[in-house]
């Protein structure tokens, strides 16, 4: 073979080699792309909607708002008018700013719509689907009927867009309208016993099951039992960072209400984590005197028993937004072991509350964070306490009377 033959050869070999190498390097690009984490299309979040009256706001509302909003990614709330509560219910206890004010704090709620209609129509339905993205329609496991007998969700259930959550068992708003609505089938005031029966049955409330067995003359009271697992899901489950600002107030917190949410939400712009203290059932009654006055009727309640127990009104708060933490059971004096134990930077007290009268007590339960600078007193955005709630449902007393089932 001569030198032709050789170069021929050799351009053979060359070629193949390129050939071999273009094959491989195309290999390892190949397997090189594959490898690559793809662009996936971002997933649309699955937006679920529940609606309701939401008076007189209560942990077995957030209970349901919790449980909507597992079933999805972000859940829009529809607060109902007060037109369509009124028309449908009667007239709500607290009006729509305030109700507003009270589900836009709840942690699971990420969007509200105000003047929501109390039945779900054809048109409202396509709204929610079209402009609001809705996927899913949630309502409890309950019967939601209408005035003329018909399901408030058929339309929902119809083009199967509807869920079904398990509602909270051994709490309404008609249930704590009930606790506390002084009986007010007793027209005298000027009859004591009458009067006493009134303080009575205010205290505790009427029941469905009295403490006495009967059926008329017994008292409403609570019979909630908090388990560790429910607490566990309304709390946040992270505590402080090392550097924290933490910020405490206390206090009752019964018929939690706006005024309570926008103290607390005040409160917690002050620092980095809002610890609140949760008194005790009997701090409270000790503290409380509530003299309710109304068009029609006088009651003065000399000690009041509390209409929500410590853990009802710890879960209330829990749902709240603002609140980081809260301890069970606060004691009523902020003692300079418990600033220490918590690392407390700030502790601060609303100008508008039911035991006000602190500074002219000789127990201040604030005399040592005043001593140690590190007291403030908060102007409150909303003049309202427990005991507005209860002069208004008392000065509507019929309208309510009505709602009431014995």
């Amino acid at each position: 073979m001569g030198a032709e033959g050789e170069n021929a050869q050799h351009s053979s070999r060359i070629m193949v080699s390129w050939v071999i190498g273009g094959l491989l390097i195309g290999v390892s690009l190949l397997g090189f792309r594959f490898a690559l984490p793809k662009n996936k299309k971002k997933k649309r979040p699955i937006r679920v909607y529940m609606d309701g009256c939401f008076d007189m706001m209560h942990y077995g509302h957030c209970n349901a708002l919790r449980q909507a909003r597992a079933l999805g990614d972000q859940l829009v709330v529809g607060v109902v008018s007060d037109a369509e509560i009124t028309v449908n219910k009667g007239p709500p206890v607290t009006p729509l700013n305030e109700r507003m004010i009270m589900v836009s704090a709840v942690k699971w709620v990420d969007e509200v719509i105000p003047d929501a209609p109390y039945a779900i129509t054809e048109d409202f339905m396509r709204k929610l689907f079209d402009e609001y993205n809705i996927d899913y329609i949630i309502h409890g496991d309950d019967p939601c009927i209408l005035p003329d007998g018909t399901d408030a969700y058929a339309l929902a259930k119809k083009v199967g867009r509807y869920k079904q959550i398990k509602r909270t068992e051994g709490v309404s708003s008609t249930d704590i309208v009930g606790r506390m609505l002084l009986c007010v089938r007793e027209r005298s005031t000027g009859d004591s016993h009458n009067h006493s029966s009134l303080q009575r049955q205010f205290s505790h409330g009427h029941s469905h099951k009295s403490e006495d067995g009967g059926s008329g003359s017994g008292t409403r009271i609570s019979h909630f039992l908090p388990t560790s697992r429910r607490i566990v899901q309304f709390s946040n489950g992270k505590g402080p960072g090392p550097d924290a600002r933490i910020i405490y107030i206390d206090g009752a917190f019964d018929l939690f209400h706006a005024g309570h949410v926008e103290i607390l939400r005040l409160a917690r712009g002050l620092g980095d984590f809002l610890l609140v203290g949760i008194h005790t059932d009997q701090t409270v009654r000790y503290l409380s005197i509530f003299v309710i006055l109304s068009l029609r009727y006088f009651v003065q309640i000399e000690e009041h028993t509390v209409l929500m127990n410590l853990h009802e009104r710890s879960l209330s708060v829990l749902a709240c937004r603002y609140a980081d933490e809260v301890i069970i059971g606060a004691p009523w004096e902020v003692s300079k072991d418990m600033i220490t134990t918590f690392n407390i930077s700030l502790v601060v007290h609303g100008t508008v509350a039911e035991d006000n009268d602190f500074q002219k007590e000789k127990r201040n339960p604030y005399a040592v964070p005043i001593s140690m600078g590190i007291f403030k007193l908060l102007e409150s955005p909303l003049d309202i306490t427990t005991s507005t709630i209860i002069r208004r449902i008392v000065s509507n007393h019929e309208a309510y009377q009505v709602l009431l089932v014995f």
